[in-house]
């Protein structure tokens, strides 16, 4: 009995666990989705990677080349009928290390060029990172208002609901038409149509979200506003969001940083037109004259044909496309800059303009519709208009929401700050 009973307790505990980790829903703001998203995101971790592979370039630029160590012996001497002798009598041998010098600074312009292809993988990450960042708060308030959306379907659809069951059983009883239950139940029916067409959108959100955050597919997730920030757009002058959107965006810095590439891989390859030196000491026994002959070496390329030529134009294209490139980043900065301040202007505007009791004020009206429509003191017609403007002005509402912190949020990514928290 003892046993029969520990393991029913134990097994209880089991279930008891598994319900509860089954049923658990992960609350979550944004910045601890901000957490997630810098510690998990897959693609940041991967782009992390490319940072660390290019500060290995530099390693490598500034290791000297190896020295050659040649070797050659006598073989078979035919004379004596023996294999690889090495006696000065009967035998021969040659050696000699040689060892490579580059001229021209070669060495010091490869670091350098190392060292800014460095800059360019860091800037490509804090490239990466901001637009990630915009996407996960997007995806964020997107998921969040969306959500409020499937709610105000929810409390609509079991208020009909409820409305249905009386109506049927005051058709049993004869006091209302047949045509009212009906369009009820059509009514119903489109509630939960709409419904699950935003559920569907919701769980792409969702999936969305979850990606970003480097959350498991079956997550179970419910987001929370974090506190309201009052710094509104229209307090900040348009000139301070274009500096600092000179000074902060990582793409504009990575154009610069491609240019100052482009001119250190310029100084590399004429330095490369200048060619090398190789030294070496030799030692042969009985090959040279005199024998035990010891000498040194120098070995040098003559330029005549090649001198880098290809390489030096290509490195002189590079920079000029990289100006370039300059040019279109900073043009595109201003577009943006301008842009989203100008649409972050227009939607707090609107925003403004709407009363802040006009959420509760239209609940409050709802609740009074359903029992006036219940107390048959307004037809089922006006019912249904009034029903339906209701669903119109809160999803308006929450679209209105949702584009008001967007708009934030493309604040902060056209800037490459965080203005807006």
């Amino acid at each position: 009995m003892i046993r029969i009973s520990t393991l029913l307790i134990l097994f209880l505990t089991l279930t008891a666990k598994i319900t509860f980790a089954q049923s658990y829903t992960l609350s979550l703001t944004l910045s601890q989705a901000e957490s997630l998203f810098l510690k998990n995101n897959f693609d940041l971790l991967a782009s992390n990677y490319e940072i660390d592979k290019a500060k290995a370039d530099i390693i490598t630029a500034k290791l000297f080349e190896n020295p050659t160590l040649e070797y050659e012996n006598l073989f078979y001497n035919h004379e004596t009928k023996k294999f690889l002798q090495t006696s000065y009598a009967n035998g021969q041998y040659a050696g000699s290390i040689s060892q490579l010098f580059k001229l021209a600074g070669k060495r010091n312009k490869n670091i350098k060029l190392a060292q800014t292809g460095v800059k360019l993988a860091e800037y490509e990450y804090f490239d990466l990172l901001r637009t990630l960042k915009f996407e996960l708060v997007n995806a964020f308030y997107k998921t969040y208002f969306a959500a409020q959306s499937v709610k105000v379907y929810q409390e609509q659809i079991n208020s009909t609901d409820q409305l249905l069951k009386a109506y049927d059983l005051q058709l049993k009883m004869g006091n209302v038409a047949a045509k009212d239950v009906i369009r009820i139940k059509s009514l119903l029916i489109n509630l939960k149509a709409e419904q699950a067409g935003l559920l569907n959108d919701l769980e792409d959100n969702y999936k969305d979200l979850k990606l970003l955050c480097g959350l498991n597919a079956d997550a179970s997730i419910s987001l929370v506003l974090d506190h309201a920030d009052h710094l509104s757009p229209d307090k900040i002058p348009y000139s301070a969001l274009l500096d600092s959107a000179r000074a902060n965006r990582a793409d504009l810095k990575l154009a610069k940083t491609d240019l100052l590439y482009n001119e250190r891989n310029l100084k590399l390859q004429k330095a490369m037109a200048i060619p090398d030196i190789e030294i070496g000491l030799s030692y042969d026994l009985k090959g040279n004259y005199p024998e035990k002959y010891t000498g040194l070496g120098i070995k040098i390329p003559i330029p005549l044909f090649s001198r880098n030529q290809g390489e030096i134009k290509k490195a002189r294209v590079g920079i000029t496309a990289a100006g370039v490139n300059i040019k279109k980043q900073e043009a595109l900065l201003e577009n943006e800059v301008f842009n989203s301040y100008k649409t972050a202007l227009r939607n707090e505007k609107l925003y403004a303009e709407i009363d802040p009791t006009f959420s509760t004020d239209f609940n409050t009206l709802i609740s009074g519709l359903i029992k006036n429509f219940r107390a048959r003191n307004i037809s089922l017609i006006e019912f249904l208009d009034l029903y339906d403007a209701y669903k119109e002005n809160t999803l308006q509402l929450n679209k209105l929401q949702f584009e008001r912190m967007s708009t934030r949020a493309e604040l902060n990514y056209v800037t490459g700050s965080n203005i807006f928290k």
